[in-house]
């Protein structure tokens, strides 16, 4: 069989996000209970510093501090860089610089949003001072970002207990990732095929296993695979599991059955819904094949074929 000719190669962009749960350290629970009170904390370390955002532990020493400091809410830019474009969830959502600023008493420089009306009134040693958020929580976006202000530099820090009423001691930091895939040649090709209702892996010149979905290179061989492989539309279910959370944006009736199949030609087996049987009669061996819907991309689910079972031995090397 000769090699299929080249595709596009596709790309999408693609968004990955989850809410990160974390708890805090007294440390950080008193800075960002801080915040919410309009009061900036740092830490004092054994060789005097005053760190602004604090640590737990010394940097240089490793060891553990609790020194807290008040700073000011004023400082110094010790550098910048301007951002023209503002992205989804930056401070500010028009033109910004993002500024180092070192708080008034503090030796560290806190990294934040500087409202300034263009890159030429921003400069290095211009003082600035924090604009709070209207409404604030206890996290670091109580600092809505930092504006320009004429005053001059106190380096005095007063020490501070930490104590505040209701601290904070955890928060949920959204965690999100923006990126363009592209799947490559090797996928683009199995992509294409699935739009024509066509399941195709490719074969290992030196193996000759059939991969599905296919890579674009064997995984046990490591060489280039090319040759297109047309593979079921049949499969077997090898191993399978009962779903009983419900996921999001997802309308699937609960509990279902999510399960690995083997493809008849297949070395490999790929995911897949089982519908159209009761979920508690799904078992491994079961001869299934795809069911697509008007303008699918892919297959819906798979259904039971009638077929009886696949011999055991026929997928073991498969599980």
């Amino acid at each position: 069989m000769t090699p299929a000719p080249a595709p596009e190669v596709l790309s999408a962009p693609l968004a990955v996000e989850f809410p990160f749960t974390r708890s805090l350290g007294p440390v950080q629970s008193a800075f960002l209970t801080g915040l919410r009170e309009r009061t900036v904390l740092g830490v004092r370390t054994a060789d005097g510093r005053v760190l602004v955002p604090p640590v737990e532990y010394d940097p240089v020493t490793a060891e553990e501090i609790r020194d807290l400091v008040e700073v000011g809410t004023a400082g110094t830019v010790t550098t910048w860089a301007w951002n023209p474009a503002p992205r989804r969830g930056q401070p500010l959502t028009t033109p910004f610089a993002w500024a180092l600023v070192r708080l008034d008493g503090a030796d560290t420089a806190l990294l934040h949003a500087l409202d300034a009306p263009g890159p030429d009134a921003v400069r290095t040693g211009m003082r600035v001072r924090v604009r709070w958020a209207g409404e604030r929580t206890g996290a670091i976006t109580d600092i809505a970002c930092f504006e320009p202000y004429e005053s001059e530099p106190d380096p005095r820090g007063a020490p501070h207990d930490g104590e505040f009423a209701d601290p904070v001691r955890g928060i949920v930091a959204p965690a999100r990732l923006d990126y363009v895939y592209s799947p490559g040649r090797a996928q683009s090709r199995y992509i294409a095929a699935l739009a024509g209702r066509r399941t195709m892996g490719e074969r290992c010149p030196s193996c000759r296993k059939v991969y599905v979905p296919p890579r674009g290179a064997c995984p046990t061989c490591g060489v280039a695979t090319d040759q297109q492989v047309e593979v079921g539309p049949g499969g077997t279910v090898t191993t399978f599991c009962i779903v009983n959370i419900k996921a999001k944006n997802l309308d699937i009736e609960m509990p279902y059955v999510y399960a690995h199949i083997a493809l008849d030609g297949a070395d490999l087996a790929l995911h897949g819904r089982i519908g159209g049987i009761p979920y508690d009669q799904v078992r491994m061996g079961l001869r299934v094949e795809p069911v697509w819907t008007e303008g699918g991309r892919y297959p819906d689910h798979y259904r039971p074929t009638g077929e009886p079972d696949a011999d055991y031995d026929t997928y073991k090397e498969l599980l």
